[in-house]
């Protein structure tokens, strides 16, 4: 192919899709870390950009080729694919956020695991509690809501027209405030039943004086916890199906307050 015979026009068109589509790409955690090769995280961008440019290319205004305009202007979109993408990134933090929570009360404290996505040290249950997310994720055909989101992200906001109004930061603060409220419920029955153990645990220990309450508490609560994470895991998989479910939808308001 004869790089000359493309318009500068569909080239400027075509990197501008590939870099708000890498700022998008960039949150699913699949594709994060230093487990997935480079090779195939730029791969999926490029297949995805020309997937949506002959699409978005007819709809899209044309852009000066000053160089320094033009790299502003993709810096902002990926900026702003970043910014989408992250929201959708926060559900899993909140399943990490859970899942570090009921690993400190069951006993995990010390208990860490690396994480390959984030590149350190996790608890374990956080651990297992994002993968055991990602896994939803990828069965809802969660990929495919980031993919169709990021094509009428560009019907709903155009390149160039984005604008921090003031409905948008109190959304965000109020996404960022829900996923707090919605890892204490991915906690909670955990702690219940913990916190319920403890209270047993204290009236033995003044029945029994004789019995180490202290040493017999880690066992018990580590089986204890074990056994409810495995009983709750429909009501977490229940509630990720319906975050899910919401994230475009949350995605295409962010999009409409900008």
């Amino acid at each position: 192919m004869d790089l000359q015979l493309i318009p500068v026009h569909q080239f400027q068109i075509f990197l501008i899709c590939t870099a708000r589509v890498a700022g998008f790409i960039g949150a699913i955690p699949v594709y994060l870390g230093s487990q997935t090769p480079a090779r195939i995280k730029v791969g999926l961008v490029f297949a995805i950009s020309l997937v949506l440019f002959p699409v978005l290319s007819p709809a899209l205004p044309e852009i000066s080729f000053n160089p320094i305009s033009f790299l502003l202007f993709t810096i902002n979109e990926t900026l702003l694919g970043l910014m989408l993408g992250l929201i959708s990134r926060l559900i899993f933090t909140t399943v990490e956020f859970g899942g570090t929570i009921i690993g400190y009360q069951m006993g995990f404290a010390a208990a860490n695991v690396f994480d390959p996505q984030n590149e350190n040290q996790v608890p374990l249950i956080s651990q297992f509690q994002n993968v055991f997310a990602i896994l939803i994720f990828l069965a809802l055909d969660g990929h495919h809501i980031f993919i169709k989101t990021a094509a009428k992200s560009y019907q709903l906001l155009p390149p160039g027209n984005l604008n921090l109004s003031g409905e948008a930061i109190p959304y965000l603060m109020e996404l960022t405030s829900r996923m707090f409220s919605l890892g204490v419920q991915f906690s909670a029955p955990v702690l219940a039943v913990l916190l319920l153990s403890g209270l047993i645990l204290g009236v033995l220990a003044r029945v029994f004086p004789q019995l180490n309450v202290f040493l017999l508490s880690f066992p018990l609560n580590i089986g204890i916890s074990f056994v409810v994470i495995a009983l709750t895991l429909d009501m977490v998989t229940s509630l990720l199906r319906r975050e899910f479910d919401a994230m475009g939808e949350r995605i295409i308001t962010i999009l409409q307050y900008l």
